[in-house]
């Protein structure tokens, strides 16, 4: 059911949910709210993603975007009962309004559960000092959806606070899996690495932050012609681990001793990647002393 609604406020559109939920049937067991706040270029993908995670995690999912009009006004639209077990309200805000989102979407978040907010692109400097970030106990960014990813993804290790993520460290769960199966299996001391990925592409620096607060062993991060991250060599004193992913989809274990395997390891769309990100609410400590290596990682390569 797709109820829009012109020139609105937070209490109408409450109640046109209460009207709606009256005929489709109750919300079965939402356990949070989503923010969502793209920009107008990020909006349809965004709102895809948000419905593709609705139909896994039951939510109130609140997508909010700026209009195009000088004219001071709200416009929501309902999706409710359309294909997914909770809520998805998306709002555009005009005019002046533009500034005061946070005004409008207080009074719609569902009372005492977890809210998240999820900036798909461009997000503030300081995520969780954002009048929309203080509303969320989790706040999900995206460097790989900036026009500069590596600046962005230092710039917020500079500001990264408890609760927050981003889906940059998200994109490496399969990549941080295999390695640490691949250590958990030959257990000769590292003493090395190295991680190839695409020009300014923040996952392969987030992967060698990673490996080098793990390790605790210096670890280069080197550019080439990608896509994405295309390869990890863990020096060992038996030997080189080895992961090659050339292609995005399919990559090339090697150890020593041990025969060459191909692993799938195919590149993830946006909604696979914030599906996983709601499976968890509490604060990410890997992820955050990951970032807490970034700036001693980029130091290291300029040296």
């Amino acid at each position: 059911m797709i109820t829009t609604l012109k020139d609105t406020t937070s209490a109408q559109i409450q109640n046109a949910i209460t009207k709606a939920r009256q005929s489709v049937g109750a919300a079965s067991g939402m356990v949070f709210t989503l923010l969502a706040i793209p920009t107008a270029d990020d909006y349809d993908d965004a709102f895809d993603a948000c419905l593709a995670a609705g139909r896994e995690h039951p939510s109130r999912i609140i997508i909010a975007t700026d209009g195009s009009t000088r004219t001071e006004r709200l416009d929501a639209e309902l999706h409710i009962g359309d294909e997914i077990p909770g809520e998805v309200i998306a709002l555009k805000f005009h005019g002046e309004l533009m500034h005061h989102k946070t005004s409008a979407m207080l009074p719609l978040l569902l009372p005492d559960s977890p809210v998240i907010a999820w900036w798909p692109g461009r997000a503030p400097e300081d995520a969780s000092a954002d009048r929309i970030g203080k509303l969320a106990g989790r706040r999900i960014t995206d460097a790989m959806g900036t026009d500069d990813p590596l600046a962005t993804l230092v710039a917020r290790a500079g500001t990264v606070a408890p609760g927050d993520t981003d889906l940059t460290w998200t994109r490496l769960t399969p990549w941080r899996a295999l390695l640490a199966s691949a250590l958990d299996n030959h257990q000769s001391p590292v003493v090395s690495g190295r991680v190839t990925a695409a020009n300014n592409n923040a996952g392969g620096l987030l992967l060698a932050a990673w490996l080098r607060s793990r390790l605790g062993v210096p670890v280069d991060f080197e550019a080439d012609g990608g896509p994405g991250v295309t390869g990890v060599t863990l020096s060992t004193e038996d030997g080189d681990i080895t992961l090659k992913r050339p292609d995005g989809k399919m990559a090339t274990f090697t150890a020593p001793r041990t025969p060459p395997r191909s692993v799938a390891l195919r590149r993830r769309e946006v909604s696979a990647l914030l599906s996983e990100e709601l499976r968890r609410l509490d604060t990410d400590k890997v992820f955050l002393e990951s970032m807490a290596c970034l700036p001693s990682t980029v130091n290291g390569n300029e040296g």
